[in-house]
């Protein structure tokens, strides 16, 4: 008999734009919660001109906007319109949970903030994401993850010692914010079966990356201790960092914390005068002879391949891992051995890959089974069959644009 997954039976009304908010309904999509997605030709969310492309710059054509919607439906929707807003309210009542992801005001102004909402579904669960909240000074304030990353304080820890600062790879916050909000959104289920009442749920971006920050939040709550960027090296660790191998561009990354783990690295390079050298003898002197302890490691790594490296090191229990490329991503055996990577077939990119759901249920594991929608690629089925709308009111919707299609598109994006 097949197990019901956590969240079958769970309807959610999406209008979540950029990253956030969609992969955190994406989350639940993934263990069975029915997932539409409202988006509009006239303003397409970022991540829909988000490279890369497949071939050319188009609406459908950014995987990365098919990764965040995996499993969702798509509608077309003009919300700027009263009748779109009167059809999103008719979706509102058929949904359990509404996610939105907007300026904070940009829903009341709709007409389909929480407020409004209760009174369309009483028990509605609603949750709202935006860069620093719906209140405050700064709530008003418009970013992406990229400033976003800035602002919590990541690029200030990010870089070289006596370099700039560094943006993290990707608009790091984005992928930190979902989480939370899958947590709050079970939490807000469990007390809706128990209590038939909704919930309003709330997220400043800002608040949940600064979360990652604790142990320098308390270093100068404690210390006043301001710490500052130190490329790859650690306080408690030398050697600490990537260093070059045999190869065009190979990387081994190595951390050695203890002494323990010095003696077992000078035994797998070979050079067990090291262990002994008085200038490397404990952790204090090896990072007061940083970077001369860096430049014997880097002669050594540069004749072996990173993967030698990495063997070595593992092998007498030092810590070692390749820097890989993404071609090493999708031959990893450990990452094939345990279906990380997913391939859907997209309406228009084809068949490609998808990061498969890390969390392993034994009983109702997570099902990847639909790549992302091409904009507006399920407005028959949602409107008829789930809106209940005749096909002359879908056909009046079109012809007065409530419906966006492709011939709403502002001018094609030209890629940097």
């Amino acid at each position: 008999m097949k197990r019901k997954q956590p969240f079958e039976g769970i309807k959610v009304a999406s209008f979540a734009w950029a990253a956030t908010g969609p992969l955190a309904v994406r989350t639940l999509a993934e263990h069975g919660a029915m997932v539409v997605r409202i988006e509009s030709h006239r303003r397409p969310t970022i991540s829909r001109l988000t490279q890369p492309y497949k071939d050319r710059v188009g609406i459908d054509r950014s995987p990365h906007a098919a990764k965040l919607m995996t499993n969702n439906y798509g509608i077309s929707l003009d919300l700027n319109m009263p009748k779109g807003r009167e059809v999103a309210r008719r979706l509102i009542k058929w949904a359990d949970i509404v996610a939105e992801a907007f300026t904070p005001g940009t829903m009341k102004r709709w007409g389909l903030d929480y407020e409004e909402t209760k009174k369309i579904k009483p028990d509605i669960i609603y949750f709202s994401t935006s860069m620093q909240g719906q209140t405050g000074p700064h709530a008003q304030f418009q970013a992406y993850g990229l400033q976003m990353t800035s602002l919590a304080g990541f690029s200030m820890l990010t870089g070289p010692s006596d370099g700039d600062p560094v943006l993290v790879y990707d608009s790091y916050t984005d992928w930190i914010g979902p989480w939370y909000l899958v947590i709050a959104m079970i939490g807000a289920l469990e007390r809706r079966s128990k209590t038939g009442k909704g919930m309003y749920i709330e997220q400043s971006q800002y608040e949940a990356a600064v979360t990652m920050l604790g142990p320098e939040i308390l270093d100068y709550t404690v210390n006043n201790g301001v710490v500052r960027r130190m490329g790859n090296r650690d306080p408690y660790a030398s050697p600490h960092g990537a260093y070059r191998c045999k190869g065009e561009d190979r990387w081994v990354a190595i951390a050695v914390f203890t002494d323990k783990e010095w003696n077992a690295f000078c035994e797998v390079m070979g050079n067990f005068s090291l262990a002994n050298d008085h200038r490397f003898a404990t952790l204090k002197a090896r990072k007061e002879n940083e970077d001369a302890l860096d430049k014997l490691v880097k002669e050594w790594t540069i004749n072996h391949t990173a993967e030698e490296v990495m063997a070595f090191m593992q092998a007498k229990s030092v810590p070692a891992g390749v820097v890989q490329t993404t071609e090493d991503l999708f031959n990893d055996p450990q990452l094939k051995y345990r279906d990380a990577l997913v391939f859907l077939n997209h309406d228009v990119i084809g068949l490609h890959a998808y990061d498969n759901e890390p969390t392993k249920f034994s009983k109702t594991p997570p099902r990847l089974w639909r790549a992302g929608p091409c904009l507006g690629q399920d407005n028959e089925y949602i409107y008829k069959e789930i809106l209940g709308y005749s096909d002359d009111e879908i056909a009046d919707m079109l012809i007065e644009g409530v419906i966006t299609t492709d011939a709403d598109l502002p001018s094609a994006p030209t890629p940097p």
